[in-house]
């Protein structure tokens, strides 16, 4: 997992100094090369400097959000175990009092039955 986060890193370093070459070489309008070498996206500076922060910012998104997923679904597991815990918790309790029967009274009238049937 960190050699994926590491390659990631390489490619936005990489993303970086390719704008700041491209603006570097064209102060005022830049040339982009299309895949395949069949031209180039001519726009201005700002423009593509915007693009590439947008794209930037949409990569690291990209890598932050998986983090974000996970640590929702275990925060929604944790909470479903922990209500179904309680609940049958409540239910053993519920369970227990209602088989605990009453103890005998001790009023002297009972203690005095007791020791006539013996």
């Amino acid at each position: 997992m960190r050699l994926l986060s590491f390659v990631q890193v390489l490619l936005l370093l990489g993303l970086t100094a390719y704008v700041l070459l491209v603006s570097l070489e064209n102060p005022a309008l830049v040339r982009l090369p299309l895949p395949g070498g069949r031209g180039d996206l001519s726009l201005s500076q700002g423009a593509a400097v915007g693009g590439f922060l947008l794209l930037g910012g949409l990569y690291t998104a990209f890598l932050v959000l998986p983090i974000w997923w996970r640590e929702r679904q275990r925060r929604q597991q944790e909470r479903r175990l922990r209500q179904d815990l309680e609940r049958r918790l409540a239910a053993t309790l519920q369970a227990r009092l209602g088989a605990v029967s009453q103890p005998p009274s001790l009023s002297p009238g009972a203690l005095a039955s007791e020791n006539e049937e013996k």
